[in-house]
């Protein structure tokens, strides 16, 4: 047996509900005759692990299970188009899986679930690697990132591929985040005219919708946070270089990285344990104790001038002071340069430069793009489904960026990492004397336009100096406001990864966690 099997089924036995579910026959699944005793809509996934654990289901069954449920609310139903394609051999992985336990071997306790990945995470099945883009369409390249590859060799099933916003986000200025044009516009479940923000938009809104107990997604710059907060599920940017970025589509080779997106801050931490290999033990580590002393500091001046928001955070830091939490309100800080911003901007577009020519020149698929060039020359020549809705012009301002080996990148770089780490996150954990820091973790979801682009309220939370310095950034659903979910963001120094799950744990147990959504057409009158 693994040597966290036992903890994990005790937890999930502990609060699990069985409930019988068969799947029905339709274009991906068989009909199966046995009941299987999970709820797959709303399991965590230890529940996940203890039901295959104990025999309740089999990773067949459950594979199906998801699949009927992709099928019932992704391709039919609200049409949430969180899912760009289904894995042709997701049902003989769970066969290979179900054997293995059936001789008593299984690989690990994750073996047998269907993950999800975003689509621009390369797995060596037969699906393409897109970054919802139709110049990827054929991007089959045969080969695992080394994330994917560690999730295999767990024994995970890698169910499909998830929609996105379209190259990450990194297109133009006034896009449309959750869209892009091979997968469509992806819907947030709990009310279906807003945003679902992005560009890990599908993998959260498939994880809130219980397509797949988990899925990864990728950050560059709030990719992760975003669309898990506004989609009322745990998203984890885990600290800079925890993760390998091998074989993903790139923007920055300073910022991008994977992370794990699911119901509960438990989940999240198996799954990262999954993704990099049970040597960091982050399951095993969870302290629901943790904030008993701990001071934490709260980022009062992240907030916007939202009376919900401000309301429900003001409730959040109520539930981490009962919780034993030192509180140690924080309501300002240094500004930061002139330049910062403009310099980010400059750091992204040299790295997307360099990395994506890189990337689409060395891909084993026969792309007919091979340089940032050739992308913006194929957008513009089919113009009526890759423009339809907003330009490149963050492509042409990276087609003219500096390069890597220049005064001008360097300079940038430096300048910005000094601004997000010394003399920002870590300087006000130093000053007010905390380990912890605490904030929204974005401002309310607005509707949907596809005539403006993204168009939000001020925004809210301190997501962005933590992506740009690198250090971990966890958000936890906080409550509702009309029926769109909030949540609030943990942030700690590089390499505490562990420390910030279980801080993240400790506030979960204390508040609402997560509720299934309510496809809502448009928001609750409260």
């Amino acid at each position: 047996m693994h040597p966290i099997l036992g903890r994990i089924t005790a937890f999930a036995l502990s609060s699990f509900v069985l409930v019988s579910f068969v799947a029905s026959a339709d274009e991906f699944t068989k009909n199966t005759s046995r009941q299987v005793q999970i709820d797959v809509a709303n399991a965590t996934l230890p529940e996940v692990v203890a039901a295959l654990a104990s025999g309740w289901a089999t990773s067949v069954e459950l594979t199906q299970a998801y699949l009927h449920r992709i099928n019932e609310l992704d391709r039919a139903g609200p049409r949430l188009n969180s899912i760009i394609v289904i894995n042709p051999a997701a049902l003989r992985l769970a066969q290979d899986s179900d054997e293995r336990r059936r001789v008593g071997e299984p690989l690990s306790p994750l073996d047998g679930v269907p993950v999800l990945l975003k689509d621009n995470i390369e797995s060596k099945d037969q699906m393409a690697t897109t970054a919802g883009s139709l110049a990827l369409q054929d991007n089959i390249t045969g080969r695992d990132s080394p994330l994917v590859a560690q999730l295999r060799a767990a024994g995970a099933i890698i169910l499909g591929k998830t929609n996105l916003s379209q190259w990450a986000n990194f297109r133009s200025d006034y896009s449309i985040s959750g869209w892009s044009s091979v997968g469509g516009l992806v819907k947030n479940p709990h009310v279906l005219d807003r945003q679902a923000c992005g560009s890990s938009s599908g993998s959260a809104v498939a994880v809130a919708a219980g397509l797949a107990p988990v899925a990864v997604g990728t950050e560059t710059n709030g990719s992760i946070i975003c669309p898990a907060q506004v989609n009322g599920v745990v998203g984890f940017k885990p600290s800079f270089g925890l993760l390998p970025n091998d074989f993903m589509v790139p923007i920055s080779s300073t910022q991008d990285t994977a992370g794990p997106i699911a119901k509960t801050v438990s989940g999240a931490a198996l799954m990262l344990d999954a993704m990099t290999g049970w040597d960091h033990r982050f399951y095993e580590r969870l302290d629901s104790n943790v904030l008993k002393g701990l001071r934490v500091g709260v980022l009062d001046f992240s907030r916007n001038d939202s009376p919900k928001l401000n309301a429900l955070f003001d409730r959040a830091i109520d539930r981490i002071e009962q919780a034993g939490a030192i509180v140690v309100r924080i309501d300002h800080t240094e500004p930061v340069s002139p330049d910062f911003w403009a310099s980010a901007g400059v750091v992204l577009e040299a790295e997307f430069k360099e990395l994506i020519g890189r990337y689409l020149s060395e891909s084993p698929a026969k792309l007919p793009v091979s340089s940032l060039a050739d992308l913006i020359a194929f957008n513009e020549r089919y113009a009526d489904r890759e423009l339809a809705l907003f330009g490149q012009d963050v492509f042409a301002n990276a087609l003219n960026a500096p390069s890597l080996d220049s005064k001008g990148y360097s300079q940038a770089l430096a300048l910005i990492r000094r601004t997000a780490r010394e003399k920002g996150l870590d300087a006000i954990m130093s000053e007010n004397d905390v380990t912890v820091l605490f904030a929204p973790s974005g401002p309310i979801s607005p509707p949907v336009d596809v005539v403006n682009g993204d168009v939000w309220p001020a925004w809210a939370g301190a997501g962005a100096f933590a992506a740009i310095a690198g250090y971990p950034n966890i958000t936890v659903p906080m409550g509702f406001a009309g029926g769109i979910p909030l949540g609030a963001s943990f942030i700690a120094s590089a390499d505490q990864d562990a420390l910030v799950l279980s801080v993240a744990l400790a506030f979960e147990t204390a508040g609402p966690g997560f509720v299934a959504p309510a496809y809502l057409p448009t928001v609750r009158i409260d």
